[in-house]
């Protein structure tokens, strides 16, 4: 078997082991390993096409026009439509045709909490992580329904191990160990101008995460979809860990979804303003694609229809549908059926041609989980409200901050106890002024926490602190 070493020497990275004869063999093995995982090919491919030859510009703005989508109105106006949809979608969630995925690579730098974000406590009384309210709300599909639901949850190298730690120390939050499903994702090697790739020290890669694109080939190189098909589950419903009023399992959605037979459903909210940083719907070359924020042309943004309303206002919260069989496409190694890379320039630290540790202008490359659109048959777009299903945590203060996603959480119960029948003091805007929590356990909708109020006998005192949970 040939050593790394020499086929680094033949793509000309023969940099990379600059310094491995001066390397303890403990250290030898570790650079040997990290070697060994690379696909020197595609880094040939990628250095070729992206970094000695950057493609050229998109396509012109007035190629592109706002993507169709199924407004929540008609849900009022088209209650039948929306009806069979449920139907068919509980259907299948009872077959045990459905699992959850969650892309859960992150840290929490950004929030100041050192941890994997899914560990970050959101909840406004319990202060429950992300990943307990997640596993709580799949807990009560999987009651509602009677079945398993298995939940696919991709970390990263950087965190997958605490995040094991995490799920086994809280003893897997109720659900069975065996259908937690945890994996790490893919990493690519960061180069510099030159196509050269980059030492993180004399005895390691500067890796990076391959972007949220990469938990399709994350999925299928981990033996996940091995694992769907073997379960007979077609269908993974994909979210971020960054959002607690995500519905994990819409029923709703996934009916629309089969009446489609889509291969990729989305779900979208209207954006608040021209512009906000959330990618946007549209058409382009007579495909649903998912323009970045950071890509529309500012008259673009800006643009009203005919109602005075935004024109391109669909924007996406990165709720998705997959089929498994497009999952296996685009995440195999079939050249005519994979994710296109994109090129990020950022500053790296890394050893310089001195063997030094520096701040260097390299390019790290990324796949984008939308540009899956583009390849899916019948890909669909749902509408959703905002004040139910979108409340990210992404900031430290402000906007999609841990306040304002404990505030929208407030307000949603707040809402619920208002269709209950249940007064409960509010300010202008919807917040409760007393602090309360609603466990999915209790109940993960309005109706069926219509349903569970009622049913209490006699209901508590609505005080600050109350819980209501199992």
């Amino acid at each position: 078997m040939i050593h790394p070493r020499h086929l680094f020497e033949e793509h000309g990275q023969e940099q990379v082991f600059r310094y491995f004869d001066d390397l303890s063999p403990d250290r030898q093995d570790e650079l040997t390993r990290q070697a060994s995982a690379i696909d020197l090919d595609e880094i040939d491919h990628l250095v070729e096409t992206l970094v000695k030859h950057s493609p050229g510009s998109d396509p012109s703005s007035a190629q592109i026009e706002p993507a169709e989508y199924i407004p929540y109105a008609s849900k009022e106006q088209d209650f039948l439509s929306w009806q069979r949809a449920r139907t068919a979608g509980e259907q299948a969630i009872r077959k045990g045709r459905v699992a959850a995925f969650t892309v859960a690579g992150g840290q929490g730098t950004r929030l100041g909490f050192s941890g994997p974000k899914g560990t970050f406590p959101i909840s406004p009384v319990r202060e429950k992580s992300l990943f307990q309210i997640f596993a709580e709300k799949l807990i009560a599909c999987s009651q509602r329904y009677q079945c398993n639901i298995p939940w696919f949850i991709m970390t990263s190298e950087e965190n997958h191990e605490e995040t094991y730690d995490f799920f086994s120390d809280h003893a897997w939050f109720g659900l069975q160990a065996e259908n937690v499903n945890l994996f790490s994702q893919g990493t690519l090697p960061a180069v510099d101008r030159e196509g050269k790739i980059l030492l993180a020290d004399k005895h390691r890669i500067a890796l990076s995460p391959d972007g949220h694109g990469g938990s399709l080939r994350a999925l299928v190189r981990s033996g996940a979809t091995q694992k769907m098909q073997a379960k007979g589950i077609d269908i993974l419903s994909c979210f971020q860990v960054d959002n607690p009023l995500v519905k994990c399992i819409d029923p709703d959605f996934i009916g629309f979804h089969l009446d489609e037979v889509s291969q990729l459903s989305s779900k979208t909210i209207v954006k608040n303003s021209p512009d906000e940083k959330v990618g946007v719907f549209c058409q382009k070359d007579n495909n649903t694609c998912v323009v970045e924020y950071s890509d529309l042309p500012q008259q673009l943004q800006h643009q009203l229809d005919s109602s005075g309303a935004l024109r391109f206002r669909s924007g996406s919260i990165a709720v998705h549908l997959f089929d498994r069989k497009l999952i296996e496409q685009l995440g195999g190694n079939a050249c005519d059926g994979s994710l296109p890379f994109h090129v990020a320039n950022k500053k790296v630290t890394a050893l310089d041609q001195k063997g030094q540790l520096s701040e260097i202008d390299a390019v790290k490359f990324e796949m984008f989980i939308f540009d899956a659109l583009p390849f899916a048959k019948n890909p669909l777009v749902l509408e959703t409200l905002r004040e139910s299903e979108f409340s990210p945590v992404k900031n430290a203060q402000g906007k999609d901050s841990p306040e304002s996603s404990r505030r929208d959480q407030q307000r949603q119960f707040a809402r619920w106890f208002r269709a209950a029948g249940m007064d409960l003091p509010c300010d202008a805007k919807g917040t409760p002024e007393i602090k309360i929590e609603i466990s999915p356990q209790f109940a993960d909708s309005k109706e069926a926490f219509v349903e569970a109020w009622k049913s209490l006998s006699p209901p508590p005192v609505l005080e600050d602190g109350l819980v209501l949970e199992l």
